[in-house]
């Protein structure tokens, strides 16, 4: 059903963007940044590697979330942050104007259906930020999007209110997915997930065996983003079932379901 990607996004710049705006919505900090070159190229799944701080701080790797027109800008990057510590803190504090350094787009993104396909979309928290411009690009194909979103209470479910204009079939689920995630299943053709490990897991378990196409994009700690440190490893299983390892700023975050080594990974 899906033509998986077995390219990366070519051509990612580094770039010093501009925070253009920036926001509170529920749990989480929208920033939108000028960043001339990341917009273009960025295909759904793809994401930026943000340098926060004086230097002493790693960079930080977001969704890219949307990319669009604005403030007379044709290709505005938003990123969507979550305060869990000193950088992520610090890149929400941010005003309109703040320098940024950014590297982007990183990442191989999701593939998408040959032909229209029935594609339920997972989202749980902040990293269903992935999933916004692969909805709109499904729709625009033809698809039919179904969207599952999650969060673990009402303020970390990520935009409900605006999923609901832009895709229409919307379940909201606070705390547990699985029920909604049950629901929905029996009617997709594709799914892809951008979602916590266990979530994950539990799709790719549901769709072990079927002829259910599934993707997920794993978010993993990264230090570099770019593959030189080797500190994002992922399990996975090749076609014949041995287990190797991959790095997920290269060789993923997008991964098929069933390639995943859920087992091994931690």
């Amino acid at each position: 059903m899906t033509n998986p990607a077995t390219t990366t996004v070519t051509g990612p710049v580094h770039v010093t963007a501009e925070v253009l705006a920036t926001k509170t919505a529920g749990a989480y900090q929208h920033l939108s940044l000028v960043a001339p070159g990341v917009g273009e190229r960025s295909r759904p799944g793809s994401f930026l590697a943000v340098s926060v701080g004086d230097g002493h701080l790693a960079r930080r790797a977001f969704w890219i979330h949307r990319v669009g027109p604005m403030g007379g800008h044709r290709a505005v990057v938003e990123i969507v942050v979550e305060q869990r510590g000193p950088g992520s803190r610090a890149l929400a504090a941010l005003p309109a104007g703040a320098p940024v350094e950014v590297t982007g787009p990183l990442g191989r993104p999701f593939a998408l259906p040959r032909e229209p396909a029935r594609c339920l979309l997972i989202g749980d928290g902040y990293a269903a930020a992935a999933l916004t411009t692969l909805a709109e690009r499904l729709r625009e194909r033809g698809c039919g999007v179904r969207l599952v979103l999650g969060g673990a209470d009402d303020a970390h479910v990520l935009e409900p209110l605006t999923a609901r204009r832009s895709v229409g079939q919307v379940e909201v689920a606070v705390g547990d997915l699985t029920a909604a995630v049950l629901r929905a299943l029996p009617e997709a053709e594709v799914v892809y997930a951008a979602a916590w490990p266990e979530t994950q897991r539990f799709v790719a378990d549901a769709v072990a065996g079927t002829e259910v196409s599934c993707q997920v994009a794993l978010e993993r700690p990264l230090t570099c983003a770019t593959g030189l440190c080797h500190g994002c490893p992922v399990p996975v299983l090749d076609d014949q079932g041995a287990p190797h390892v991959v790095r997920a700023c290269v060789d993923g975050p997008v991964f098929r379901a069933g390639r995943v080594d859920w087992k091994a990974l931690t």
